[in-house]
């Protein structure tokens, strides 16, 4: 992914941005330091916060016996296992690619999931032509409408460098993966429903030299197109799409206002679980700056700057979009460091929750109102 208003030729100084920014950057980054304005500043970037106005969503919320018979379901064991499986160098056109891409697939038919692969091939810097799969794994093949929730497998290219990529998105795979094995019995019900549960696992997210509109998100562009050409784009609800995740401390933030509603779902459900004790080790370590240290959802939009990533192609189709991707990256963002020491497990199993919840109480909540 790409952070848009990149500040990198200002300054290396990470410590000392906020003055450099104030003195050297173009007019346009400069009117987001106004006084009273909260900025959030990341690697490379900065997006100005907004307070968000929480609005109602329209399905209903497990009631809090379900709730918390759902929340109790685990299997961290099995999550640990899946990250070893996909924690290896997987560049697109690599044995490491292919052996994850075999994983993925067997995971989810071996639960039931009907699991088909978008193929196709493409030209890119330094390898020249590869061939991408993306992977479509439906509960209901011929459901008329989907929740869909997505992240990429692919690992950037780094040269000689051996890049496992654990946030970028090895955690991310693993933790849908867990989601549909834990969830395995409360997810049986939509394989015969209207509604039901996608998962899109994009190929080639990662550039190959430089990001640029034709060097990055190969697998999303393609199919955002396909499905725009065959009218598809409309059976999906929602797009959420995980990224960067497995470091502690994340902060996530609303980034579009047509899913506010949906995102203040998510911050009720961090609040059900915190408030019955049901969040492990739900405190802040001090990895990145706080704006609320004991949540990660975080009650507040950003509006002046975006993160380009996978969901971009299906945005500007009108997909409606929930990013769930941290402000700011985690420090080994793109890094050799990116690898299995920075996977904090209870974040990851807390965040997995979160999602399921989110997952079920739409389903059952839309099915129950339909």
């Amino acid at each position: 992914m790409r952070l848009i208003y990149n500040l990198r030729q200002y300054s290396k100084l990470y410590g000392n941005l906020l003055d450099h920014v104030r003195i050297n950057a173009p007019s346009f980054m400069q009117n987001l330091l106004l006084p009273n304005k909260k900025i959030i500043y990341n690697l490379g970037s900065a997006f100005e916060v907004h307070d968000l106005d929480l609005l109602p969503y329209k399905t209903d919320e497990l009631t809090d016996r379900h709730f918390h018979e759902i929340a109790q379901l685990s299997d961290v064991k099995h999550l640990k296992e899946t990250v070893k499986e996909i924690l290896i160098p997987r560049i697109v056109g690599s044995p490491g690619h292919a052996k994850v891409r075999k994983f993925i697939v067997k995971s989810l038919e071996d639960l039931g999931w009907s699991v088909n692969l978008n193929s196709f091939h493409d030209s890119v810097p330094i390898l020249g032509n590869l061939h991408f799969h993306n992977i479509i794994a439906k509960l209901n093949p011929k459901a008329e409408r989907y929740l869909v929730i997505a992240c990429h497998y692919d690992s950037k290219y780094m040269g000689d460098v051996e890049f496992l990529a654990a946030t970028d998105s090895a955690v991310p795979c693993a933790m849908m993966l867990n989601m549909a094995k834990v969830l395995q019995q409360q997810l049986e019900h939509y394989k015969n429903t209207e509604l039901s549960l996608m998962f899109i696992f994009f190929d080639g997210e990662e550039a190959f030299k430089e990001w640029s509109p034709k060097d990055s998100i190969y697998g999303a562009r393609h199919l955002a197109k396909k499905w725009e050409r065959e009218e598809f784009l409309q059976k999906i609800d929602i797009l959420m799409l995980l990224d960067l995740l497995g470091a502690p401390d994340p902060k996530f933030y609303s980034f579009f206002s047509k899913t506010e509603s949906w995102y203040s779902r998510i911050l009720n459900i961090e609040d059900r679980l915190s408030d019955t004790g049901m969040m492990e080790r739900y405190v802040s370590s001090g990895v990145s700056r706080p704006q609320e240290p004991n949540r990660y959802f975080q009650p507040n939009a950003l509006r002046s700057s975006h993160i380009e990533d996978d969901h971009i192609p299906f945005l500007r189709r009108n997909v409606p979009i929930l990013h769930i991707i941290p402000v700011p990256f985690p420090q080994v963002w793109h890094t050799p460091d990116d690898n299995e020491d920075v996977i904090d497990y209870s974040t990851t199993e807390n965040l997995r929750r979160i999602v399921s919840l989110f997952a079920l109480e739409y389903l059952e909540g839309i099915t129950n109102n339909a």
